[in-house]
């Protein structure tokens, strides 16, 4: 089985955010001089996938344009023989195929991959959260596909986390059956530090077969009516094995907003344009 799919949820509000996304997708927020959501596209293409399909809400049409055609700017780009930026606009058109659909209430993280069943069909996909932005020699879905093709079930990506964040995060209980591969026993949502069976937290890349979809259907409702992939993914362990991969990359949680200036700051100290005039900057700093 190939893994040709990949599912991008984008249709929360990015409250921790505001106001700078009351009219702006989180999505869309800059790191450096990208969105957001195109490094984890950049990570999808690397990785051998062949088809994005990109789940919005209200609000979220500046996703459909930043990756489609733009005429005028392009003529623009032309007419003022900037050919460097012109290449690198065109490009993000036609980098990968993309398909849309919409999530009309926000319903959860598992309602939102619910949402693209009828474009993923009954073949296993990919799902990436944009939030996580992870900085990797070897892409770290490319690691994953890997470990697929040795494991072809559901694979999450996992991370130690320090026992004091374990309530961030869904925590799986898992048995070690090769370096870095875990098989999944069971999982806990943002359990209290004491209670939580490991520091294995689930971060936002997945594998997912796609009896994922039925579970999803399965399950009740929690709380404010949200349908949470924590919860199928439990539902589905009843049935099918789960792993858990601990992928090799720095992460960064560009949903918050602390997590989202390390990532700036790193990714300016890799920049080859203003590595160098950026670390004089944070030399210079009386802190």
């Amino acid at each position: 089985m190939k893994i040709r799919k990949a599912v991008f949820p984008a249709a929360g509000f990015g409250t921790r955010f505001l106001p700078a996304t009351k009219a702006i997708p989180k999505e869309m927020l800059p790191l450096i001089d990208k969105p957001l959501i195109q490094y984890s596209v950049e990570e999808a293409k690397r990785s051998g996938l062949e088809e994005v399909i990109i789940v919005t809400g209200m609000g979220k049409t500046a996703i459909e344009d930043h990756f489609d055609i733009s005429f005028e700017l392009e003529m623009l780009l032309k007419e003022r023989n900037k050919t460097d930026i012109l290449r690198m606009v065109e490009e993000l058109s036609n980098f990968i195929h993309f398909s849309y659909t919409r999530q009309k209430k926000p319903l959860g993280l598992g309602h939102a991959i619910h949402c693209a069943k009828n474009l993923v069909g009954m073949e296993p996909f990919a799902v990436f959260l944009s939030d996580d932005v992870i900085d990797a020699k070897t892409p770290v879905m490319k690691q994953m596909v890997n470990i697929f093709r040795q494991y072809p079930y559901s694979i999450l990506a996992v991370q130690r986390v320090p026992k004091k964040d374990v309530h961030h995060y869904g925590i799986i209980e898992a048995k070690k059956i090769a370096p870095r591969v875990y098989k999944v026993i069971d999982m806990v949502e943002k359990p209290h530090s004491q209670d939580a069976p490991s520091n294995l937290a689930i971060i936002g890349r997945y594998i997912l077969m796609p009896e994922i979809f039925t579970a999803l259907e399965e399950i009740k409702p929690g709380k404010g009516g949200e349908i949470q992939l924590t919860d199928g993914l439990k539902a589905l362990l009843k049935k099918q094995p789960v792993y858990a991969y601990e992928f090799e990359g720095d992460r960064y949680d560009a949903g918050d907003k602390l997590g989202f200036l390390k990532a700036n700051v790193s990714f300016a100290l890799k920049n080859s344009a203003i590595n160098k005039e950026f670390r004089r900057y944070l030399k210079g700093l009386k802190l």
